[in-house]
């Protein structure tokens, strides 16, 4: 059985300008995985850079609002909402409630710095 908790991982600055913490990615523990899982926070106001992956991903949110840009979509997101985010697909979103923006980051296949390009 594998159990990592959230307080047991390093919070990082992401590309996109969001504050991370990698859960699970096939290449950081021993895991048969084709996805990664991390925890993004995004504070009142701010919004991420615009991006792309050349995979799919999916952001579920935990808490806060949000105003999710993909392509020429834009779309309120809140506690609950799950969102799916094609391949290519330039995005970014933007912390628009009274809380800070908390949501989950699936991204299948995992998460690889050479298949993002930040704007």
């Amino acid at each position: 059985m594998f159990v990592k908790n959230l307080k047991d991982c390093e919070e990082f600055l992401a590309g996109d300008s969001t504050q991370l913490r990698e859960l699970l990615h096939p290449d950081k523990q021993p895991l048969e995985l084709r996805y990664s899982l991390a925890h993004a926070v995004l504070p009142v106001d701010e919004t991420s850079l615009p991006h792309s992956l050349t995979t799919s991903e999916v952001y579920y949110i935990l808490s806060g609002k949000g105003e999710m840009h993909i392509n020429d979509e834009t779309q309120i997101v809140i506690p609950g909402d799950a969102v799916y985010i094609p391949p290519n697909a330039r995005q970014y979103i933007h912390s628009c409630g009274d809380e800070s923006l908390v949501f989950i980051c699936i991204v299948d296949p995992a998460w690889r710095k050479e298949d993002e390009t930040v704007y």
